[in-house]
């Protein structure tokens, strides 16, 4: 194996040099980081991340805590983020807190111990509950923001990186009223849920400006049999469409109403949320709002990076935008049985 003696030798400069040149070119001279670079690839050298993680108090690693891996949504936030991670010389330690808000500070202690960062991504626990798990951890927040802090009080803020919800639901709303529907129902997510808090709110903002009345169908869980309670819901109550928290909620509620025999969409649409990969192998394919899921993913960690190496992060937003599909379309002419 080749160390980094022998590039030393071989490029003719010391240990620490060859070492500056590889973990921080900026600070050699561009004739010297230029010889060292070549010598290294003409003779195969590969930096051993974990023995000079050692040498300097770091791992070259990142945490990342999600609430539920087989949700396609945080499926594809985690490749993400892996691919980016592992491009900037990082690896990533996935926990998944199967929705449990009481487990999220034991599993946030767990990879700070671990790693240089953690980000955090959607999680459940109440404000203070967050603020005390994320003391002394370098984080960053992932579809999740925590009010600023009060000046003087010695916390750091936790950047974040969300979409923009409201403007979502509001194109949601929007296009379901150019349809011509007037009672529209929303099938909120979990009460511990930033996002389904959010959500609700802007369709309620989006209303007042509309001759549209919402329905609160009731909090469910984000998943596809959250949806199929939903969809008995929405049939008692006489909404003539419908708009889920997420996806997994839409597509429970396409299949309960198909079992049930009411057409989607001539009698009832349909919107979710983050247009996951399902969203397009249903029929009809979902109405969903665009959510970029990956670049949420990738964002998150170029925040994280920017705090690790001293910087200071600043909280993103990402734009969202409708995608109509098949399971939204005129309301119907007469009542929903």
């Amino acid at each position: 194996m080749v160390t980094v003696h022998d590039v030393a030798r071989a490029a003719g400069v010391s240990i620490s040099t060859v070492s500056r040149a590889l973990a921080s070119p900026e600070r050699v001279a561009a004739v010297t980081r230029d010889r060292v670079t070549r010598v290294a690839a003409e003779l195969g050298y590969r930096p051993n991340h974990a023995a000079s993680g050692l040498r300097m108090g770091r791992t070259h690693a990142v945490g990342l805590l999600v609430p539920d891996l087989e949700n396609p949504y945080f499926a594809t936030v985690t490749k993400a983020v892996q691919a980016r991670a592992r491009a900037e010389g990082y690896e990533v330690f996935v926990a998944d807190s199967d929705e449990d808000a009481d487990m999220e500070a034991e599993l946030i202690a767990a990879l700070a111990a671990r790693t240089d960062g953690v980000l955090v991504a959607s999680p459940r626990s109440g404000e203070a509950e967050l603020r005390a798990a994320l003391v002394g951890v370098t984080a960053v927040l992932a579809s999740r923001e925590l009010p600023a802090t009060p000046s003087g009080t010695g916390e750091p803020e936790v950047p974040c990186v969300s979409v923009d919800d409201a403007d979502g639901v509001a194109q949601a709303l929007g296009h379901l009223s150019a349809l011509g529907h007037r009672t529209v129902g929303v099938a909120a997510g979990p009460a511990s849920s930033w996002s389904s808090e959010r959500r609700v709110a802007g369709l309620v903002a989006a209303a007042e400006h509309r001759d549209v009345q919402l329905v609160q169908l009731g909090t469910f869980q984000p998943y596809f049999a959250g949806g199929v309670q939903v969809a008995d819901h929405a049939l008692a109550s006489g909404v003539t469409a419908v708009v889920a928290f997420n996806d997994l909620m839409a597509l429970g509620i396409l299949d309960r109403l198909r079992h049930r025999g009411v057409d989607v969409p001539g009698e009832m649409s349909v919107v979710g949320f983050d247009d996951v990969q399902l969203a397009t192998l249903v029929s009809p394919a979902l109405t969903t709002v665009h959510a970029p899921l990956a670049r949420l993913g990738r964002r998150a960690v170029d925040l994280l990076l920017v705090r690790l190496r001293g910087g200071t992060a600043a909280s993103t937003q990402l734009p969202v935008e409708l995608t109509i599909r098949g399971s939204s379309g005129p309301v119907p002419a007469g009542p929903v049985s």
